[in-house]
């Protein structure tokens, strides 16, 4: 679908030139979810992609699914990277978008864009994607990915997104990313043998379609685990110290205990909070990584 556009041209006293482009972006029409998502969790050297079923689980691709390369990349091997895993998931690398010029990051992203509406409109299903007007939320001890992301254009990966799937007329929606890289990683990561961005994504589209995330037995039980490890390696000559037990860790323990108990009989938007569980929940998978 082509859109109409205005230009500008001007001429500033210093000899330069200004365009100005003027266009109307058609309204994304309102997702349906009868069929499920395609939920998206943008990095800095790419995306993870999950693709949830109506029920909210991460279902396998249809048959005759392939990830659509795009031609114009080619300078080396390895410069678009598709990395699947079981049940729905993959990982799109590009590992220039990281480290690549503006002008070249930009025109990386707008091939990236273009896959990922492209994979959408196969599967017949809304993209689904972080709002980053709420931040993004980070579950990473590594030094190097974290200095990647906080210099990454998060906003320029989601607008190039948007403007494609308006282009296409696949349906959009965005969703806070609050909590979603911690709640990954608790309840899916290792249920689903996937990377903490996949795990992210999943619960980036759960969340679109309106599923709540209960607390579960198991994970109750694994953070009563991770108590009782760590309070065998407390040095006894210094209270309250240790190799993993630091005060601010017991602090969050006891307040863990509390929050774990009335978690699922909490809204989804209480749930959500920040004084919920999960940012406790998040130091205390710093501390013991």
């Amino acid at each position: 679908m082509k859109l109409p556009y205005a230009v500008e041209l001007i001429r500033t006293l210093e000899g330069r030139y200004l365009v100005h482009l003027t266009f109307e972006v058609v309204r994304v029409q309102e997702p349906d979810f009868a069929k499920g998502c395609l939920a998206i969790d943008t990095n800095p050297d790419g995306v993870a992609l999950c693709n949830v079923s109506a029920s909210g689980q991460p279902e396998p691709w249809a048959e005759g699914f392939s990830v659509p390369y795009p031609g114009n990349l080619g300078k080396y091997e390895g410069e678009f990277q598709v990395i699947p895993y079981p049940n729905g998931f993959l990982y799109i690398r590009i590992p220039d978008l990281a480290h690549a010029s503006s002008f070249r990051r930009n025109y990386l992203i707008g091939v990236l864009a273009k896959v990922v509406v492209d994979i959408a409109f196969f599967s017949g299903k809304p993209i689904v994607l972080e709002n980053l007007n709420f931040g993004k939320d980070r579950l990473d001890t590594n030094k190097k990915f974290n200095r990647m992301a906080s210099n990454f254009p998060f906003a320029k990966m989601v607008g190039a997104m948007y403007r494609r799937a308006v282009k296409e007329g696949v349906p959009f929606k965005l969703v806070s990313p609050r909590h979603t890289s911690t709640i990954g990683y608790w309840k899916y990561m290792k249920r689903y043998a996937v990377p903490v961005h996949c795990a992210a994504a999943l619960v980036t589209g759960r969340r679109a379609m309106g599923f709540r995330e209960r607390v579960t037995e198991e994970l109750r039980q694994l953070v009563s685990q991770i108590k009782q490890n760590l309070t065998r390696k407390v040095n006894p000559d210094r209270p309250g110290e240790g190799k993993g037990m630091t005060r601010g860790v017991r602090a969050c323990l006891r307040r863990l205990e509390e929050r774990l108990s009335v978690h699922n009989g909490l809204a989804q938007s209480e749930q959500e909070a920040y004084n919920s569980v999960w940012p406790d929940l998040k130091l205390l998978a710093l501390s013991v990584r």
